[in-house]
């Protein structure tokens, strides 16, 4: 007869399918009971009606029944209380209160995708990398910051609306990649109308109240121009990066170049440039025509003194794999456009990655002696949120 002990192992390698911990972890597993040879878990779930019971049943079931002697799995689902909800988000959010900014601890890279203008295909560029990213291995999120004109869900294939508790929020998840979206909430045809302090709670609301878990990369893709809801986004999210994506043409280079602009003045760091629809290759003989001019990434690159990252071709199956929910670089990895994003993906990573014009935080003990004069010694000397959202 298989032992308690051995239950709870086996249990181990059961993750709650939201929140991705062991369900003993987080105070999911109530109590365990043998009866001969038929072992009853009991489990509680952060809602009444969790859409994902019949999962948890299956994994709790698959867990337990090879252990020897074992001939009958029970699992008793039971929602939690309020109490013991509230101890589950407290220690999601790691025991701390509400704080103005997020991310700020260095374990992601956060990355602000920006354009002057519309029609540019920055939602496109921002879905291709994110699953680019996730297809290597990283755990990625994309945080939906055009509020108004929401096309993330559509792009990446995102139905459904997040499940929510005590003022937490699980993102939804497309191609390995975590998804929010004002989209979840609203019906894609109905307009959003909302003025400043709105918008500024919504980004907040996004940013602290979903539980977005360990992530590697969090891409935020900003509404057009340097309006109110990138503002907030700048103050919510100190020293995040920001890339900015443009077409070749004079008129979407000047605009994008103010986008870029904008990160020195609101503390963010433009790290490369993007162009798309760089150009558009005859699938018959392969010439490349540039319908929409040439060189304007690359003179946006260098007046914001960045490094041109991708020129991203014009191919219809860029355009279908947005309206079809699944992005080219998964419908056709080998294609110019693919390779191009996926390079650029990791050249990204790469560089948001390095120290280099980051802020660095020194640590100075104050009880050491000559504290002062280490700070100037010369070289060689040694001195040295989140898931609920509620509307």
């Amino acid at each position: 007869m298989a032992t308690q002990e051995q239950v709870r192992e086996a249990l181990r390698n059961v993750l709650d399918p939201e929140i991705g911990k062991p369900i003993e972890d987080i105070g999911m597993l109530k109590e365990i009971e043998i009866d001969g040879g038929t072992v009853t878990v009991h489990v509680l779930l952060t809602i009444e009606g969790c859409p994902l019971r019949d999962r948890i049943t299956s994994d709790v079931t698959n867990a337990v029944m090879p252990l020897e002697g074992v001939e009958k799995v029970n699992v008793d689902l039971t929602p939690m209380s309020e109490e013991q909800r509230g101890s589950l988000a407290s220690q999601l959010r790691g025991g701390k209160p509400d704080n103005p900014t997020f991310f700020t601890d260095g374990a992601t890279s956060v990355i602000a995708v920006a354009s002057g203008k519309g029609g540019v295909g920055k939602s496109s560029v921002t879905a291709n990398l994110a699953v680019a990213l996730a297809r290597e291995g990283h755990r990625v999120g994309i945080l939906d910051a055009d509020v108004w004109g929401f096309s993330i869900p559509r792009m990446m294939g995102a139905t459904g609306q997040p499940v929510g508790f005590n003022n937490m929020i699980m993102p939804l998840e497309a191609h390995g990649v975590k998804i929010i979206s004002m989209g979840f909430f609203v019906p894609e045809e109905t307009p959003v109308i909302w003025r400043g302090p709105m918008l500024h709670k919504a980004i907040q609301q996004f940013l602290g109240d979903v539980y977005w878990g360990d992530l590697d990369v969090l891409l935020a893709d900003l509404p057009p121009g340097t309006g109110d809801v990138s503002i907030s986004l700048a103050s919510f999210l100190p020293g995040a990066s920001m890339l900015v994506v443009t077409t070749p043409q004079e008129a979407a280079r000047k605009v994008a170049e103010r986008a870029g602009k904008m990160a020195e003045q609101t503390k963010l760091r433009a790290v490369g440039v993007i162009e798309n629809m760089s150009y558009f290759a005859c699938p018959h003989c392969g010439e490349r025509t540039s319908i929409f001019g040439e060189g304007g990434g690359q003179e946006a690159a260098d007046t914001l003194g960045v490094p041109l990252l991708a020129q991203i071709p014009l191919v219809p199956a860029l355009r279908e794999g947005g309206d079809e929910g699944t992005p080219i670089v998964v419908t056709d990895p080998s294609s110019p456009a693919s390779i191009a994003m996926t390079d650029a993906a990791k050249a990204l990573l790469k560089i948001t990655n390095s120290k280099i014009g980051k802020p660095l935080q020194l640590m100075v003990n104050p009880g050491a002696a000559g504290a002062a004069d280490a700070a100037t010694a010369p070289a060689g000397d040694s001195g040295h949120a989140h898931a609920g959202h509620s509307h």
